[in-house]
């Protein structure tokens, strides 16, 4: 996200012009981590409706950490040389606005009777408040300032100190919750609200960057924001024929605040807000600004992140097709949060994931599979667990999509993170996959990759290999296969592995790898002929037999 400034040119004009890198501030959710809460966070596979879909939690904190600056709660407008006139103000050069004003001076300043000394106190306030280096935010609020700030938010007569005011406000509201609570508390946002509709574009620009500060506090001061009515005076903003007209920088702004207003949970924001907000966000995906496309990107993510009837709010607008162009463009930028948002919406119903694999979306995920960027790999490898996790046709389309062996490339290779989600989408694959669906899985080499990460220190995905194995097992059985698929778990190392689980310190990790032993590997049974492997140099031939009659070579 730029940074935004206001410079006065020598004809009196002024100019918006952008910086580099704002301070964000980042907040995580570190919710339940047991294996338990995440089996609940999948849908419908096999145990009951809610257990095997997952919710983004544990996904979420780590993506979160890794990935700070993608979207930031709050920003801070900092002038590079904070002594120079950054304002729209008629400054003459005879240096009437102090460099170095002290917060005593500026406090008797702002007291002041004298409009002119009162302006020129506030923009000494707003300059130290701008520094790049350790502004002195708490210093201005303990000296009381804040209170005689917002009053002057209400002076329509002096257009001036509205704006070196309202900056001022900003700068304290991008600061620690705590700064942010005292410009709360001295009443700026109704008194912001109320600038949203100034005739100057600049002062109702900067009250809508200082209210996405206020709202990416928290989901209480976002309620407020939304409870005090600013949605709808935002919203006219830019309710004109052509987005397009409406300078860049303006657009997105607006386009920010609005995303911190659909942003975080516990409590999420009201439905009614969300439908407010939606029109104008299907409207904003449609532009062809790369920073207001993934300010409306991370805003959808938000929304979906949450129970299936906030993601039919934002899904029953038709902008999933939309959302899945979007994947596929090469701005990561762009491309992180729609991944985010479409991931969260096939945490929902099959009928939910059925729009987004009817959008065209799984033809992405090649790509998105094997990306260079690890979080792109993981947050890919995490949505295909929940299609995994869907109906056997949902599978299918996995199937016929190719993307069955890209997955087993990240269980071979892929980061330890992305390893995790590919676990999930092969296990939640085996325990609703037909015995056909599941042979292809180890016809395409599922199996020794999977094994191999049974030596893992991760005890969660240890138990979900498990059980994933568990069920090529119980394929197995059905097709008399049960001897060749031993043969196959002892010829790649897979046997030793299961048996030193016997020793783990996880009581459910050895319980689950004793029962594999017992079940399969312990009893010495005369061979059946029917299932023993035709061998070659480097492969086994693995029968279906029965009514299904297909052959399929490892």
């Amino acid at each position: 996200m730029e940074r935004l400034l206001w410079l006065e040119l020598a004809n009196g004009l002024i100019l918006l012009v952008s910086l580099k890198n704002l301070m964000s501030k980042m907040s995580t959710n570190e919710n339940a981590n047991t294996p338990s809460a995440r089996l609940n966070r999948f849908k419908n596979k096999g145990k009951d409706a809610t257990e095997m879909r997952r919710r983004r939690i544990e996904v979420n904190v780590e993506l979160r950490k890794a990935k700070k600056d993608d979207q930031m709660l709050k920003r801070r407008n900092v002038s590079t040389f904070p002594d120079d006139a950054t304002s729209p103000l008629q400054e003459n050069r005879s240096n009437q606005v102090s460099a170095h004003w002290s917060v005593e001076e500026i406090v008797k300043g702002v007291n002041n009777n004298n409009t002119e000394i009162q302006l020129q106190a506030t923009q000494a306030a707003r300059k130290l408040l701008s520094r790049e280096q350790q502004p002195p935010i708490d210093s201005i609020i303990r000296a009381g300032l804040i209170p005689k700030l917002v009053s002057f938010l209400g002076r329509a007569d002096c257009i001036p100190i509205q704006f070196e005011s309202a900056w001022a406000l900003t700068n304290i509201a991008s600061g620690t919750s705590e700064q942010t609570k005292a410009v709360v508390d001295g009443g700026a946002i109704p008194a912001f609200i109320s600038l949203l509709a100034s005739p100057h574009t600049h002062i109702s620009e900067q009250a809508v960057w200082a209210l996405g500060n206020i709202a990416g506090d928290g989901s209480t001061y976002r309620d407020l924001v939304i409870k005090f009515g600013a949605i709808e005076p935002l919203l006219s903003l830019l309710a004109v024929p052509d987005l397009s007209s409406l300078a860049s920088g303006y657009l997105r702004n607006v386009t920010w605040t609005l995303s911190n207003l659909c942003r975080n949970k516990n409590p999420a924001p009201p439905i009614e807000a969300i439908e407010q907000i939606l029109p104008t966000l299907v409207r904003l995906l449609h532009h062809d600004d790369h920073e207001v496309l993934a300010d409306t990107c991370w805003a959808l993510s938000y929304l979906t992140d949450g129970s299936n009837d906030r993601i039919e709010v934002v899904v029953k607008t038709g902008l999933v097709p939309q959302l899945v162009k979007l994947l596929g463009c090469s701005e990561l930028p762009i491309m992180t949060p729609s991944l985010r948002a479409i991931g969260n919406i096939v945490t929902g119903t099959d009928e939910q994931t059925q729009i987004v694999i009817d959008s065209g979306a799984l033809s992405v995920f090649p790509s998105l599979l094997s990306h260079h960027k690890n979080n792109i790999q993981k947050e890919a490898a995490w949505t295909m667990s929940n299609i995994t996790a869907g109906r056997q046709d949902q599978i299918q389309r996995v199937i016929d999509h190719g993307l069955v062996p890209y997955l087993i490339g990240i269980l071979r290779k892929g980061d330890f993170k992305s390893q995790k989600e590919a676990v999930w989408a092969v296990a939640n694959y085996t325990s609703g996959g037909t015995i056909e669906q599941i042979v292809y899985l180890v016809q395409a080499g599922v199996v020794e990759p999977l094994l191999n990460l049974l030596s893992a220190k991760d005890s969660k995905i240890v138990l979900v290999i498990l059980d994933a194995i568990s069920n090529i097992f119980l394929a197995a059985e059905k097709i008399n296969e049960t001897e060749k698929l031993c043969l196959m778990i002892e010829e790649c190392g897979g046997l030793d592995k299961i048996e030193a689980l016997q020793s783990h310190e996880n009581e459910q990790v050895y319980k689950a790898s004793s029962t594999l032993i017992e079940k399969y590997f312990s009893a010495e049974e005369e061979e059946d002929q029917n299932v023993v492997p035709e061998s070659t140099a480097a492969s086994y031939t693995f029968q279906v037999q029965g009514n299904t009659p297909d052959t399929f070579n490892f």
